[in-house]
């Protein structure tokens, strides 16, 4: 009797293998026929083979982090790695207002919880704070004191979250299966607040959390939390050796923010809300309409870490083992410390030019925003400060990004589809769409030409071809009426232009002469570097552009890099004091090279649709084809 695999998930390849197994021993007859009862028994054998290897193969899927699917069974064994997923985040915004009242209070307290409701998209959120916040309320001017003094308390800079605040508590009993469980997937982990008071008492101790026992003691008050089924969350205390045992009859005293994650982000309108009391604590009511005034939109909320982010992560943030020496250890810690984190650049100091031994570079890419604020980068350097050698530096330096901009002439079978608009609205959402890639948009990055022609051919049935034309872009950031020095560094090699033109610019302003100026290279005989120069342009077609002056700056076509040099620009075209410069790569495929972030600008993408004549018939010999040129517009200047 032949050996038989039964390794199929397949059914008919299941019914098939038993069906040789029959065909082997000659005491089992009309097994062929569909019809008869042996067939019936072989097809509930098939199935039930079928169902019994189907459940052995997700069983041993669901046993390994890279293959798991199912949220309970990725968690738990990131748990047994000691990784903790990412909870919601709160989007959090910064507001400054003032409340009137009439009283004898010196000070003026907002109560913890709800404070303000912004709106987001004609959306309603609240927001809230989770600790009391007191300010002092000096009398107005013309104030004598009394009951009816007018008083203000003014509140700058405070910070509110998006969601509601909930409280819960627990009683300790002792038991050996007491659970103490927030049955909440909503909950923002950051805003966990938890004290452990004697039951009958109002005050108690404030423990906080630790995701490693490395530095616990047996009185430390700390916990730990984990997440179990269905998102929700479990709090475990220490048992008298890894941190402080909890007594029976201590009440556990729990507050947290449930919140709408990256939903909340955007709010900006906010209406107040909150409960204010004086310094006997009771409530006082405003004289006036209260005036919020947001002087940061809400952001950096986010919703829980997904699964392919867990299976990510957890693995590496075993691997660095609480301490940041490689490339990859930083990456995970950021992550882990600053959930808003899209992409990271990690850059070693030997790397620089010229280098910076023992310093650590850093960029970080916000999934909202473009660019950290000081506060922020100092909070991550310093939280980076416990998992860091001892003698290495860190840096967080902004973003710098390289846009690439497309200029592509898209053509198209008008027998097929004449809706010029249409196609081109198609082309622009299936570039959109590829630019927010992860595999473009992010450091390290790469835009592949090749690509970028096949989605837009694709796009619809009437496009025929395309002719796309790439140019990359960096954004220098002037210094308003300021002497200073500028490099801006893309990171892949020019195509040098032998009568100059590669360097293209947006117009400024220059003291000393007076109209808007641009720039523009010079290449020297070697074509390896170039001189930058600062020009006005031409007023007729019959003259030529006027260089005010001749030596700005170097251009190195080779590594990518324009530098200015001492330059005092008094004012921008573009808004934000921006000099846009564009330049011409030796190759349609851009890399993000470093710290360089690569970006897709559809916005500044030109999209023409042009009519093929020869694919519609109207032309059979080609004549009166038009034809589109390969090779970038000769402008001197960047509109």
């Amino acid at each position: 009797m032949p050996f038989t695999k039964f390794t199929n998930l397949n059914f008919d390849q299941i019914k098939e293998s038993v069906k040789d197994y029959l065909r082997a021993n000659s005491d089992f007859k009309d097994f062929d026929f569909e019809g008869s009862n042996m067939a019936i028994i072989i097809d509930i054998l098939a199935y039930n083979s079928y169902i019994t290897a189907f459940n052995s193969n997700m069983v041993a899927n669901e046993s390994f982090l890279d293959s798991a699917t199912l949220r309970e069974n990725v968690v738990s064994l990131a748990r047994n790695i000691g990784y903790v997923p990412r909870s919601r985040k709160s989007a959090e915004a910064v507001v400054d207002f003032e409340y009137k009242f009439n009283g004898d209070s010196n000070t003026i307290t907002l109560k913890k919880g709800l404070a303000l409701v912004g709106a987001v998209n004609n959306t309603s959120y609240t927001f809230s704070i989770p600790e009391d916040v007191t300010v002092n309320s000096p009398l107005d001017s013309g104030g004598v004191g009394g009951n009816n003094s007018p008083r203000t308390g003014k509140f700058s800079g405070l910070t509110v979250y998006q969601g509601t605040l909930l409280t819960k508590k627990f009683i300790v009993n002792g038991s050996s299966d007491q659970r103490f469980i927030l049955d909440n997937s909503f909950i923002d982990l950051d805003s966990l607040r938890v004290e452990v008071r004697k039951s009958g008492s109002s005050g108690g101790l404030s423990f906080s959390r630790v995701d490693n026992i490395i530095e616990v003691t047996p009185v430390s008050n700390v916990f730990l939390i984990q997440e179990i089924k269905n998102e929700t969350y479990e709090l475990l205390f220490g048992d008298g050796l890894f941190g402080k045992k909890l007594e029976i009859g201590d009440v556990i005293d729990i507050s947290y923010i449930v919140t709408d994650g990256k939903d909340g982000n955007e709010g900006k309108f906010f209406t107040f809300s909150g409960n204010m009391v004086n310094d006997a604590g009771t409530s006082i009511a405003s004289t006036n309409n209260v005036q919020v005034i947001a002087t940061q939109t809400a952001r950096n909320g986010t919703d829980i870490e997904p699964i392919d982010s867990i299976r990510y992560f957890a693995p590496r943030m075993y691997s660095a083992q609480n301490r940041a020496v490689t490339p990859r250890d930083y990456e995970a810690i950021i992550q882990s410390i600053y959930p808003n984190t899209e992409s990271v650049s990690v850059v070693g100091g030997e790397e620089l030019d010229p280098p910076e031994f023992g310093t650590v570079v850093l960029s970080i890419k916000p999934k909202n925003g473009t660019f950290l604020s000081d506060f922020t980068k100092q909070n991550i350097l310093n939280k980076l400060k416990q998992y860091a050698i001892a003698g290495i530096n860190q840096r967080i330096e902004d973003l710098k990004i390289l846009y690439v901009e497309l200029e592509s002439y898209v053509y198209y079978n008008n027998s097929i589809t004449d809706d010029q608009d249409q196609l081109k609205a198609e082309v622009i959402t299936s570039l959109t769409e590829y630019g927010k890639s992860t595999n473009l948009n992010a450091f390290g990055g790469r835009f592949k030409y090749s690509e970028s022609q096949r989605i837009i051919d694709q796009t619809d049935p009437a496009i025929t071809s395309n002719i796309t034309k790439v140019t990359i872009r960096r954004d220098l950031k002037a210094l308003i009426d300021q002497s200073a020095q500028y490099e801006l560094c893309f990171g892949n090699q020019f195509n040098v232009k032998p009568g100059g033109g590669t360097i293209k610019s947006t117009g400024f302003s220059i003291s000393g002469i007076e109209g808007e100026v641009y720039l523009t290279d010079i290449p020297r005989p070697n074509n390896l570097i170039g001189d930058i120069a600062v020009f006005k342009p031409a007023v007729s077609a019959t003259e030529d552009p006027v260089v005010v002056v001749g030596s700005a700056g170097i251009v190195d076509y080779i590594k990518g890099e324009v530098i200015l040099n001492t330059i005092k620009i008094s004012s921008t075209v573009k808004d934000n004091n921006i000099v846009e410069i564009q330049a011409f790569p030796e190759s349609n495929d851009i890399i993000g090279l470093k710290d360089i972030y690569l970006n897709l600008d559809i916005s500044n993408t030109e999209i023409n649709i042009v009519r093929d004549t020869i694919s519609s018939g109207q032309q059979i010999s080609g004549i009166g084809y038009k034809v589109t040129s390969s090779y970038s517009n000769g402008s001197l200047i960047r509109q």
